[in-house]
């Protein structure tokens, strides 16, 4: 601080207003601090940016899913604006007829069936509900022992 010449009409700052200035300086401070933090701190960044990326993905994802159902649609439309009416009118009896058959030969199964054999095929299709997880596992490792056994044999 420099005193103030002889010819300046302007007094000397008091007290009160150096603690002013002072505060204002240590504010100013404490924001370029917490800013400089800021761009210091590369995981919050790194999780910023993450987090933009994923909602720029997600747009972009009901995007092209909005895009693809729609020219689902339009390929459907055109399918069967190019097709003839006999030819669909097969198509939509053949089917109805081959749900029919599938729901008779289901009925026949089930009639067919001894009801002791019935309800251990009821209990073993819950009991797999239940354990789907382990069930799929121990398929894939199966699947993988007899592809290696398969190789073996091979060579």
């Amino acid at each position: 601080m420099s005193t103030p010449s002889q010819g300046n009409k302007e007094s000397a700052p008091t007290p009160e207003e150096l603690r002013e200035q002072v505060e204002h300086t240590r504010e100013e401070l404490g924001q370029t601090v917490e800013a400089l933090a800021a761009k210091a701190d590369v995981k919050a960044q790194a999780k910023e940016k993450a987090a933009e990326i994923k909602e720029q993905a997600a747009e972009k994802a009901t995007l092209v899913s909005d895009q693809i159902r729609d020219k689902a649609v339009q390929a459907t439309q055109l399918v069967k604006d190019k097709t003839p009416d006999p030819v669909l009118d097969k198509a939509a009896h053949a089917a109805t007829q081959v749900r029919e058959a599938a729901a008779r030969a289901g009925q026949l199964a089930a009639e067919k069936t001894p009801d002791p054999v019935r309800e251990k095929a009821e209990a073993a299709a819950t009991l797999a509900k239940a354990n789907r997880t382990p069930l799929i596992a121990a398929a894939a490792a199966f699947v993988v022992f007899l592809l290696l056994r398969r190789s073996r044999r091979c060579r």
